[in-house]
């Protein structure tokens, strides 16, 4: 596990311009450096060493010397990859996962990168021809941006904070991404917070002729569903193997290796796994709790069960907001989920103890764990009543119970739902926002699915949006601002084939989500967090959102000029006089202005 970093300028110092750059990614790779430079490139890593620790020092080279590598990742299943490659001749100097990637690439090409079980964002610079090929992982668990200039791409890398110190980077706010951060809670475009630098999106590649400066940008990979009429049992039992399968390959490793333990399903299913293949040997399980919540208690049930070295840490609300501009300086762009903060905390003390840990993110999106999934069918079943009946309720001037269900069923799924998290809807941004509000739009993707249900099209909207948009980057920042390697068994790519075939009454029945895999394990966790509902990571800000807290969001340089203030003390007052419950709002701007701060102040 690395950050890397490139860049391609021609009229720069290549070799004082990659170590600044380099030198801003130290948190994620604090153990050793790397570094090649020629006329045409600089490229350089640092390196958190996983696997091989004694000969897996970066830029690796092949046998001809001809190509070389810079790696962020992990690939599960090298050493298979490695036997057959040494079966056909090949010749390897480390037995790191980076050389087998180097080695695929050289015998098949681009085509290889399907073959690749893991998560990774590499460069691959041929000496000879200067193009430099560079990928991005299935789905987005690993970062990688792109500075471009001119419309050239002239610097990439694993954090945004690489580009600020380059003599011709321009800072500049992207006001686009800031009003979709306040529909969506983080910023669902390619292009990101400051203007000119882009995500490479997930399950795609780059590749770039430096001689002619011509650039190519392809995907080689998309989730979609593939359902098939599958029969219950052997589904069922088919996920437990799989999951098995992938948990032992996440557990390979030449340092400890640990996992995440919240009160739910999906981390237990994983300690559970880990715990048996370490057999009498005790992972170590770590959780984090606030002030007033019982996270803790539902954790410790599943670590009492498994007999886990389990550590457990609660955060109060100053420690909480303390906190908050450091993560807002390793986020790069604001994610306005609370719940990312108590990740933060996490990963701080699990890196006290061990190197990596495993957790289960995706699980979520790929099995439809998520309570809204089971919306369509309620309202579904309205959707016999006449519309003038519907739209007689819907003029009734305050909300009720149900009121929400006689919108949808006159509504078009694309109409309502872009993503897991709605903060302002449209007409409220129109309120805040000084200037034009223009919306990132998600019918292309919705164009994709129409054929299928709505529970399974708001599923594939989640995987291609939120998931990587927020849950895996507060992940990935958070966990390498701390220097800890979180893997995400869920999101293998044996695990995501499975899922694509799984049909509707496999995933939601009689209101239980994620069906068939709490059925998977039925038996093995315990039957109180087999059952238990989705809660999420709460985060109890709404109540620790008090006045001193929000000053500073009316103090803000960005906000002020570009914000309704009036509006934004309106929201600010009915929470603190508890009219309503506007924490997740007036938490959208607390993160946007420490943003702004960490990176223009």
């Amino acid at each position: 596990m690395c950050g890397i970093a490139g860049i391609f300028e021609k009229n720069l110092e290549k070799n004082e311009a990659i170590r600044g750059m380099v030198e801003k990614l130290i948190h994620r790779g604090p153990d050793e450096d790397g570094f090649f430079v020629d006329d045409m490139v600089g490229l350089g890593m640092r390196r958190l060493s996983i696997i091989d620790l004694s000969t897996g020092k970066q830029p690796i080279f092949s046998q001809n010397e001809k190509l070389l590598i810079f790696f962020n990742g992990e690939i599960y299943n090298y050493k298979e990859l490695r036997d057959e490659l040494v079966e056909k001749g090949k010749i390897f100097k480390t037995h790191s996962d980076t050389e087998t990637i180097l080695a695929m690439y050289e015998e098949y090409g681009e085509s290889m990168l399907p073959r690749l079980r893991g998560m990774f964002a590499f460069c691959i610079y041929n000496l000879e021809t200067k193009k430099v090929f560079i990928a991005r992982d299935f789905f987005g668990i690993k970062p990688l941006y792109y500075w471009k200039k001119d419309n050239k791409i002239l610097a990439f890398s694993s954090e945004i904070k690489s580009f600020l110190d380059i003599p011709d980077f321009k800072k500049e706010v992207n006001h686009d991404a800031v009003v979709n951060f306040l529909a969506f809670q983080y910023n669902p475009l390619e292009e990101t917070f400051f203007k000119h630098v882009y995500k490479l999106p997930p399950g795609h590649c780059m590749s770039l002729d430096l001689a002619t400066n011509e650039t190519k940008i392809e995907k080689y990979w998309e989730f979609k569903f593939k359902q098939e009429d599958l029969k219950e049992k052997e589904t069922i039992r088919e996920i437990k193997k799989t999951m098995e399968d992938s948990v032992a390959h996440h557990m390979i490793a030449d340092v400890p290796v640990g996992s995440f333990l919240s009160g739910g399903v999906d981390s237990s299913i994983i300690a559970t796994l880990m715990q048996k293949i370490r057999g009498k040997k005790k992972i170590k399980t770590f959780t984090v709790g606030f002030s007033s919540l019982t996270e803790g208690v539902e954790s410790k049930q599943t670590s009492d069960f498994l007999q886990t070295d389990h550590t457990e840490i609660t955060i109060g609300p100053d420690e909480y907001f303390n906190a908050l501009s450091n993560a807002a300086y390793h986020f790069d762009e604001p994610v306005g989920d609370p719940s990312a903060i108590g990740l933060y905390f996490l990963a701080r003390e699990a890196r006290k103890h061990v190197k990596v840990v495993l957790s289960g993110e995706g699980a979520d999106e790929l099995f439809g764990g998520y309570n809204i999934y089971n919306a369509p069918f309620a309202y579904n079943r309205l959707k016999w009543l006449p519309k003038s009946f519907i739209n007689l309720f819907l003029k009734i001037p305050f909300e009720y119970f149900g009121k929400n269900y006689l919108r949808r069923v006159k509504e078009r799924l694309e109409d309502w739902y872009i993503g897991n998290a709605s903060i302002f809807k449209k007409f409220e941004i129109k309120k805040l926002w000084k200037s034009e509000v223009k919306l990132h739009s998600l019918h292309p993707l919705y164009q994709k699915i129409s054929g299928l249900s709505d529970s399974t099209q708001m599923q594939y909207i989640d995987i291609h949006t939120w998931l990587v948009g927020d849950i895996l980057a507060k992940a990935d920042k958070m966990t390498m601002a701390h220097s800890l390697e979180l893997r995400v068994p869920f999101l293998d790519m044996e695990v995501a084939k499975l899922a694509e075939t799984l049909p509707d009454n496999l995933k939601w029945k009689g209101g239980v989500t994620k069906y068939a895999l709490r059925e998977a394990f039925r038996n093995i966790i315990p039957e109180s967090t087999r059952n238990r509902k989705k809660l999420g990571f709460p985060t109890p800000v709404r109540n620790w959102i008090t006045e001193d807290k929000v000053q500073n969001i009316l103090q803000n340089d960005y906000i002020k000029k570009h914000f309704n203030i009036k509006e934004i003390e309106k929201l600010i007052d009915e929470h603190i006089h508890k009219k309503a419950d506007n924490s997740r709002k007036i938490y959208i701007f607390l993160m946007l202005g420490l943003w702004y701060d960490a990176f223009f102040k």
